[in-house]
């Protein structure tokens, strides 16, 4: 922090009575009496996790509903996930009023095509838009590290992963936020097979990857002091999707 010193005058023992102006050399700078100037900082982390994975004909997006500030717990029941369309959710970890102006400036853009085209944005569609949104704020970005999920056109599971200014990959599986490095081994593992030499069973049933996801957050929960109290799971087919609720720890 900077900080103007202000001059104090230092006198000599016996010259307390002293009169006239005190000489230049005889001023001492003191800190503290003059304007602070502070950096301006916009950002802030409200922690929580999301992680999705997908099927071949499915796919599961988790999030929890913890909203913190440092080792303040602000509300245990925020939402960190948004629908575009019936198919395609987005789920955001970061800055919650980032989070929440993003999924808004989104889900305008999904309602604008829909009634312009007169059908619902693509999930490749809504995965672009949200790319190209992230990158048009690059010089002052949303704070906000993105999992935009769906089925496509031919029925399959999408996982698309960001980072703030929108560079964009489509994985199998992904996970952000606070509890990410507790998490993404574990997928590593049971999902992505990295570290089997031989794998039996390759695929999961929609309730077996809903199951997968509620012990992985309740591992996280248990050891990151940013998730926790409860986790909502999208579970979203070509029919259409449905959420539910999972409590977690709340200490």
């Amino acid at each position: 922090m900077n900080s103007i010193m202000a001059p104090v005058a230092i006198q000599e023992p016996g010259n307390y009575h002293a009169k006239g102006p005190i000489p230049e050399s005889r001023v001492a700078p003191v800190a503290g009496h003059g304007p602070m100037q502070a950096n301006f900082s916009p950002y802030m982390d409200n922690g929580g996790t999301i992680a999705a994975i997908a099927g071949e004909n499915f796919v599961v997006l988790a999030a929890d509903t913890r909203l913190s500030l440092g080792y303040a717990i602000l509300s245990r029941d925020n939402s960190k996930m948004s629908a575009l369309t019936p198919k395609c959710y987005i789920a955001s970890s970061g800055m919650n009023a980032d989070i929440t102006t993003l999924h808004k400036v989104l889900k305008m853009r999904a309602v604008q095509y829909q009634q312009k085209h007169g059908k619902d944005m693509s999930c490749h569609a809504a995965a672009n838009l949200l790319s190209r949104t992230l990158y048009y704020k690059r010089f002052f970005p949303y704070y906000t590290f993105n999992l935009l999920v769906g089925v496509d056109n031919e029925g399959k599971g999408a996982v698309y992963k960001y980072d703030a200014i929108g560079n964009i990959e489509q994985v199998p599986y992904a996970s952000a936020g606070s509890g990410s490095s507790l998490i993404q081994p574990f997928m590593d593992n049971q999902v992505g097979f990295k570290t089997h030499q031989i794998i039996e069973n390759e695929s999961r049933t929609v309730e077996e990857t809903v199951e997968f996801m509620k012990d992985m957050f309740s591992s996280a929960g248990e050891r990151d002091i940013y998730t926790g109290d409860a986790i909502e799971i999208a579970v979203i087919t070509p029919e259409g999707a449905h959420i539910e609720k999972f409590a977690l720890k709340d200490d």
